[in-house]
């Protein structure tokens, strides 16, 4: 799969009113804890969207995720997208460490290329949609460092929220180990005080069913916070990710739907 996605990164017609401002930039001492910066063209102030890839926690590259950094740089928003390290390198939840330490540089340096650190958003798809929401909901990772105040609203697509017992080897590899497995699912984790989110899933996906974006929107509201929730009709798994792409986007409308919600959240 991530071959393909290579080719059609690298096929994929660039933005022109998008460039990308910076690339592997370090976040930390491993050659994994880097990331690249998308922004507008032109000279401001812009919101910003710290995106996480997925792969099943034990794959994925920053550098084929260039054609989702653009679409949103240029619907006016600076788009850090973070490697991690991954299984088996790594163990959970060093993995969210890192994600973490991401962020923390995120919000501390994206000043320095055209982004407003008080208007950010987190944003993920797939295992990257469970990163970003562990971000908010793991009370050992961002609300340590005094940053989970500091994300104005949540976009996940296509994400795991709601997937124990474990049952595949992808989860029983990733989470196995875990000594309380139930803290490692983020319907479990849902507070108040959250930010509004927006969950997008494809009706059609086989391999992270949308019951898990229902439980999480559910949870969600029922902590007071808002959740915009949305299945789109004909799409599977991958089908939420590239529809951000030049070539996909009209086969389901979540590139639109994400930029009004973030307008609406973040500013434009």
């Amino acid at each position: 799969m991530y071959s393909l996605l290579a080719l059609l990164d690298l096929l994929m017609p660039k933005e022109w009113t998008s460039r990308r401002v910076a690339r592997a930039i370090h976040y930390g001492p491993h050659h994994r804890q880097t990331l690249d910066i998308y922004a507008p063209k032109g000279i401001g102030l812009w919101p910003v969207v710290y995106f996480l890839y997925g792969g099943s926690w034990d794959m994925g590259d920053r550098r084929f995720y260039g054609f989702a950094g653009r679409a949103l740089a240029a619907a006016g928003f600076v788009v850090v997208i973070a490697d991690y390290r991954l299984v088996p390198e790594v163990e959970y939840p060093v993995f969210l460490e890192d994600c973490a330490l991401g962020f923390a540089w995120t919000l501390s340096h994206v000043a320095e290329h055209g982004g407003d650190p008080s208007r950010v958003a987190l944003m993920g798809h797939s295992a990257g949609a469970y990163n970003a929401a562990m971000l908010l909901l793991d009370p050992s990772l961002l609300p340590k460092v005094d940053l989970a105040d500091r994300v104005g609203a949540f976009v996940g697509l296509s994400g795991p929220y709601d997937f124990y017992p474990f049952d595949v080897a992808t989860t029983l590899r990733t989470f196995g180990a875990v000594a309380d497995p139930r803290s490692t699912q983020p319907v479990n984790l849902v507070h108040t005080g959250l930010p509004p989110a927006f969950l997008g899933t494809g009706a059609e996906d086989k391999l992270v069913y949308p019951r898990n974006t229902v439980a999480l929107a559910s949870n969600w509201r029922r902590a007071g916070a808002e959740a915009v929730e949305r299945h789109y009709v004909g799409v599977g798994h991958a089908g939420t990710l590239l529809a951000l792409g030049v070539f996909t986007r009209h086969r389901a409308p979540v590139l639109a739907d994400i930029v009004a919600f973030l307008r609406a959240k973040i500013g434009a």
